[in-house]
């Protein structure tokens, strides 16, 4: 019985060293593409004469607008950043509702002293930080690209269900933390991406109940991107921090989505809105409502693309970038 006490007190010590030891081999491997202002990470490309901004989702990061950013850059200046908490930048004490998500991306663009007004381009809940940004700052918004963007219906009101999920999600985000803090997450991630799946997920199973489906989900999303991002993407996921920033996103989805939502800035501003083919009818119908919302307004539905168009069809979010810059 001391051996199995020597054993259960030694995993986890050796677990921190394995995750500090990463941590730190990961800084010197995988130094962010940008430059970092006030603690947020800013990915600047191109020098073109209209200035596009790419906002991602809930708890993406610029990576995730590789396949945009990069072609994007040949004609237009492009700017992405990683939210507070999230990839390459800091976590910040305020709390992450929207009016502070508004002040930060306004900030990221006061810091880059990039000439506006901006093509902002936003994916899913990056979408819906736009539609607030352009209530509070219209003279800032060229035109906006939403792609796939999150409606507040889809979360507000909150049935049962739904509540049960959102815990659910805040329950797993916060053990994540916890399991990377120990470096149960680097262990696991680093045996996907040297192709075994078999432990990491037997892991997600002890950890969330659902192994195939959790690592399954991860990887094919994951491997729509040059492979050269995966070990970023996974040394990213390897930080408590981005699970607990997670974790306050989904808590506070509710309240983030019963915030009232002015649709007036919209009206006089050129916007597409690209759904994913895949997506809930009823998700596409408000998507073209949102569009029609501006008399320069236009609904795209990307037929073969799921929630992740930028990488399903990024072809499509360029296009689209191209016919609000025109249209302004």
């Amino acid at each position: 019985m001391i051996w199995l006490a020597v054993v259960v007190l030694l995993l986890p010590a050796a677990g921190l060293l394995y995750q500090a030891i990463g941590v730190r081999r990961d800084a010197t491997r995988f130094p962010g593409p940008g430059r970092i202002v006030n603690g947020l990470h800013i990915h600047q490309t191109g020098s073109g004469e209209a200035t596009v901004i790419l906002e991602a989702g809930i708890a993406a990061s610029s990576v995730s607008w590789r396949l945009v950013q990069e072609p994007l850059s040949r004609e237009f200046t492009v700017a992405s950043y990683d939210r507070a908490g999230l990839a390459w930048s800091q976590a910040r004490s305020a709390p992450r509702t929207m009016p502070n998500l508004v002040a930060d991306l306004n900030e990221f663009l006061e810091s880059t002293r990039l000439p506006g007004p901006f093509i902002l381009v936003g994916h899913s809940f990056g979408g819906l930080i736009l539609r607030h940004f352009a209530v509070a700052h219209p003279e800032k918004v060229r035109g906006l690209v939403l792609v796939d963007p999150l409606e507040p219906f889809e979360w507000c009101p909150l049935v049962p269900t739904q509540a049960k999920r959102l815990a659910k999600g805040v329950m797993l985000s916060r053990r994540g933390a916890f399991l990377a803090r120990i470096g149960v997450v680097r262990f696991a991630l680093n045996l996907l991406l040297s192709g075994s799946r078999a432990i990491p997920k037997l892991l997600a199973k002890a950890s969330s109940g659902q192994g195939s489906s959790v690592t399954d989900r991860l990887v094919g999303e994951v491997s729509k991107l040059p492979s050269d991002l995966w070990p970023i993407m996974c040394a990213h996921w390897c930080l408590p921090r981005c699970f607990l920033t997670m974790a306050e996103y989904l808590e506070r989805l509710p309240e983030t989505c019963a915030r009232p939502l002015d649709a007036a800035p919209l009206r006089s501003i050129p916007v597409v809105v690209i759904s994913g083919g895949k997506i809930d009818p009823k998700v596409q119908e408000v998507h073209r409502q949102t569009a029609a919302l501006s008399t320069l307004g236009s609904h795209v539905i990307a037929p073969l693309s799921g929630h992740w168009v930028q990488l399903d069809a990024p072809e499509l979010v360029i296009a689209a970038i191209r016919t609000v810059t025109k249209l302004s």
